[in-house]
């Protein structure tokens, strides 16, 4: 997480790109959750990444994009896996969103991680 954090803010300083990081919250137990995490790992772009945290959260990280272009991918992507795989309906998944940008402000995991889930996640 903190290479990816790293990674967001270097792309800010040196090509003042906006990068987002998208928190992805399933229910305790969703049987589905994995699947739709790797069908999204399938969807990304090379500079695009997913970091699991745990069983039901994971962080999307989305370089060259705002707020609206992550909504948007995401949903696209929730549909897309739901065409695919002829779920009845769109995966139930919580978001999150914090971005980064060119601003010149540094993202720390501390900051971050609130931001994407309401407060900081168990990761054991």
């Amino acid at each position: 997480m903190r290479e990816l954090l790293q990674r967001a803010t270097g792309l800010a300083e040196r090509h003042e790109m906006t990068s987002m990081f998208v928190g992805l919250t399933a229910g305790e137990g969703d049987l589905l959750f994995p699947e739709v995490i790797d069908y999204l790992d399938s969807c990304l772009r090379v500079d695009d990444a997913i970091f699991r945290m745990t069983r039901e959260r994971a962080v999307l990280f989305l370089t060259d994009v705002n707020r609206d272009a992550a909504e948007a991918i995401v949903r696209r992507n929730f549909l897309g896996f739901r065409e695919r795989f002829a779920t009845t309906s769109e995966p139930l998944i919580e978001l999150g969103f914090y971005e980064v940008g060119p601003q010149g402000v540094e993202a720390a995991v501390k900051d971050v991680l609130p931001a994407l889930f309401g407060s900081v996640p168990d990761t054991h």
